[in-house]
């Protein structure tokens, strides 16, 4: 299942506390500033986390970066053998403007993560609704926006954003405003709540797949934290961007909000290659999100208030196993497959430029859970 690794199946999830098969060949290192950019190495593959939680405490980017560790785990012996290893550069965009460098040099992959506020950082002078109490200077959007024009233009880089990631990408492309919502939809959507898949979705090469092994071939659960909708302006139709997902409706249809996007998608035609989701798929697995959570606590990175809130809701009994199994599912489509792909391909591709053979081929690797516990596609 691509948001666990194979050690972490076989050994429990406190393996990771003490034992890491990734460790030789995975490393992050927080960038706050500009100038704390580490020097590139030709054997190190620089993957960039676009931190937007403005120094809020959170599991998400963890989630992300552990993704990410997890994926790398599953072919640390092909990259150790290949004398290659993975790091993750996380960038504090918002709060230290922190943007990196465009794709052609060090990076080709960029993941964006969930953070407090409005998309719109004018918006957040610390008093505002919908600021969460988030007092910013603005001046990382138009940098961002050029490495977002960057990223597109480059047929070998891919961004993945979810949640305000998600929003600050719908406000770059002009396809959707950001919308606080409103006593009429209960205020903010919190929890695990319905989606529901556009029509484009259904004959796209990879999301047909997850409308396959959907229940009734749409609605999907995703896990929820937003204030906002994207309300699609008129922009959307003739932009070329593929509207994929809306929130649903009361009575179960679609929605007015956007909820996941395709920009572009890479080489092969089938994995998007620029996507966004306004939901939280990183937070998946909660025994894994239990052993992230003792680490955080660990290190002094949370208070102890915030860890105990924060564990009762994880260990708390799950109630439906088939809502959990389709939380998974969807984890699998809209985020661990696509970045699991991405990251095997950087490492073939890295290899291949050195003269090294890593045995990594990301059309042959498991990408996929399946909700009906068959072989993944």
């Amino acid at each position: 299942m691509p948001f666990d690794c194979r050690h972490r199946q076989r050994h429990g999830q406190a393996a990771c506390l003490t034992s890491c098969p990734a460790t030789p060949v995975f490393a992050l290192v927080p960038v706050a500033r500009p100038g704390d950019v580490p020097p590139a190495e030709p054997r190190t593959i620089d993957v960039a986390v676009l931190d937007m939680h403005h120094g809020w405490p959170n599991l998400g980017h963890d989630a992300i970066v552990h993704a990410m560790q997890n994926a790398v785990c599953d072919i640390a012996a092909p990259l150790s053998h290949a004398g290659l290893r993975f790091r993750v550069l996380s960038y504090d965009i918002r709060r230290g403007h922190a943007v990196p460098e465009s794709p052609g040099g060090r990076h080709a992959l960029y993941v964006g993560t969930g953070g407090p506020g409005h998309l719109d950082p004018r918006w957040n002078d610390g008093v505002s609704d919908g600021a969460q109490g988030i007092h910013e200077d603005g001046g990382w959007e138009v940098p961002l926006f050029r490495l977002f024009d960057a990223i597109r233009e480059a047929d070998d880089a891919a961004l993945l954003g979810v949640c305000h990631t998600f929003g600050v990408m719908c406000r770059w492309l002009g396809v959707a405003e950001a919308v606080l919502r409103g006593d009429d939809k209960g205020g903010k959507s919190s929890g695990i709540v319905d989606n529901i898949l556009a029509t484009a979705a259904l004959s796209h090469p990879w999301f047909s797949r997850f409308a396959d092994a959907l229940p009734d071939h749409r609605r999907f659960r995703v896990l929820d934290n937003r204030l906002y909708d994207l309300i699609p302006g008129p922009a959307l139709p003739s932009s070329g961007i593929g509207a994929m997902a809306y929130e649903t409706r009361p009575d179960g249809g679609a929605g007015e909000g956007i909820t996941m996007i395709e920009v572009a998608r890479e080489a092969g035609g089938v994995m998007p290659r620029i996507l966004g989701v306004n939901h939280h798929p990183e937070i998946v697995n909660r025994p894994r999100l239990l052993v992230m959570l003792e680490q955080k606590y660990a290190r002094g990175d949370v208070s102890r208030a915030w860890y105990d809130e924060r564990r009762q809701t994880l260990t708390e009994p799950i109630a439906d196993e088939w809502g959990d199994r389709l939380l998974h599912l969807t984890s699998s489509y809209t985020f661990m497959g696509p970045l699991r792909y991405h990251v095997y391909r950087l490492a073939r591709q890295r290899g291949e430029s050195l003269g090294l053979a890593p045995a990594v081929d990301e059309a042959m690797l498991p990408l996929a859970y399946s909700f009906q516990r068959t072989a993944a596609r």
